[in-house]
């Protein structure tokens, strides 16, 4: 059930019941908007241990290996006691907790779970803004008319989260994002915290100023020096001190200390881009060799395009040499596109231009694609090309094979 056709089931339902009206001045009104964020519990690794029985209770991350120089894109509770976390080296990963097991990274399985959790949010909401695979903001302010107080929707969707997905996820109840989203992070696994406006300040206080977004380690210790280390030292501090050091930010933050945020849940939600690289357990200056690697990240991307309905107007090559210095060489098409084939030729095209002119041994090869769009919005020719239209069923059934088969069946994309 797509967003679209919650919202339309919504509004019979007020107009049948006389609460249009009230639909739509509790959307209007902000300071009553009742946002829920939930976050999925170690998502990937919990992916991995639903669908293997075997894994569960057992420390596991998901990512790489240490031959490929392989990172944790995710641990599970299990691991992270010994102080595993994502991002982390998965060498030091295995240091930390020798008798870790790694799993490879599944995205198409995960986008899939993603897909089943996302038709859950759209059962209560047509406002949905996803975040990432395993979280996002919902606004259920014009919902609570239909389906009760904004604590019972929120309860409602992590029972069938878990009933349905066998899942758990971490719920954050709030009248804004950003104090939905700390909420949700509060109690995990499994949580549901409400922050309200007569409680927020006392959950707010004695935090550390890390929790407010904008906040990272750098500026963290630049407040430590003048004695900034809470929430509440932050929010007692005048705007002119905080601009020495936060700039033209320093307002933000301070709302932000203060529990404010006026931010919407975008339902119109674009993604920055979508990407995948590789890094090599050896340095690597075989061209054939990189154009494979390059291929097989095309057709991951092409397909992760498809899957999520985007259409992208540039393409990105990273290139990373033996020595870490880094590139990106770009290039943009007149038209938005997600077919394989034109994908690739303009890869290759992009990819033979940097080799004839500056090939060294690399480290590291990525492929993204950015500038997107929703697929099908970008302005089409009169009349369409029936080259692109083979392609575009040459995808369809090539989706299929990947999905039953998995993301190592792949081949150089079939041109008519």
């Amino acid at each position: 059930m797509g967003n679209t056709g919650a919202f339309d089931r919504i509004i019979k339902k007020l107009l049948s019941s006389g609460h249009s009206g009230r639909y739509n001045y509790l959307i209007r009104m902000k300071k009553h908007r009742k946002i829920i964020h939930v976050d999925m519990d170690a998502f990937f690794a919990s992916v991995e241990q639903l669908d293997n029985p075997d894994l569960k209770g057992k420390p596991i991350i998901v990512g790489g290996t240490v031959e490929q120089r392989g990172v944790v894109a995710a641990a599970s509770y299990e691991v992270r006691k010994y102080g595993v976390h994502s991002a982390m080296p998965t060498a030091q990963a295995l240091r930390l907790c020798p008798n870790l097991i790694i799993q490879p990274v599944r995205m198409s399985r995960y986008s899939e779970i993603s897909n089943q959790i996302h038709k859950i949010f759209s059962d209560y909401t047509p406002y949905i803004e996803p975040i990432s695979l395993d979280e996002a903001f919902l606004d259920v302010t014009g919902s609570i008319q239909l389906f009760g107080s904004v604590e019972k929707i929120g309860k409602e969707i992590k029972t069938r989260i878990k009933q349905e997905l066998g899942l758990t996820a971490s719920v954050g109840i709030a009248p804004n994002k950003f104090l939905a989203k700390l909420a949700s992070d509060l109690d995990k696994p499994d949580g549901l915290v409400i922050i309200t406006e007569n409680n927020k300040q006392k959950i707010l206080d004695p935090l550390p100023v890390s929790k407010i977004w904008g906040i990272g380690k750098v500026t963290n210790k630049e407040l430590e020096k003048i004695g900034i280390e809470t929430i509440e030292q932050l929010r007692h501090t005048t705007l002119n001190s905080l601009s020495m050091i936060l700039g033209n930010q320093a307002e933000t933050i301070l709302k932000l200390a203060k529990g404010i945020d006026s931010r919407d849940v975008e339902t119109v939600h674009e993604a920055k881009s979508i990407s995948a690289e590789e890094t090599f357990s050896k340095d690597i200056q075989d061209k054939d060799t990189l154009l494979g690697v390059l291929l097989h990240q095309v057709e991951n991307v092409s397909l992760k395009l498809r899957s999520e309905k985007f259409e992208a107007r540039t393409i990105t090559l990273k290139i990373r040499y033996a020595d870490f210095r880094t590139l990106t060489r770009r290039s943009t098409f007149e038209e938005p596109t997600n077919i394989t084939n034109r994908l690739w030729q303009e890869a290759q095209a992009v990819f033979n231009k940097w080799y004839k002119s500056s090939a060294e041994p690399l480290r590291l090869l990525g492929f993204g694609a950015s500038n997107l769009v929703q697929q099908g919005t970008g302005q089409k020719l009169l009349f369409s090309d029936p080259q692109e239209e083979k392609q575009k069923k040459i995808d369809e059934v090539y989706d299929k094979i990947r999905g039953k088969f998995g993301e190592n069946i792949h081949s150089h994309p079939i041109s008519l």
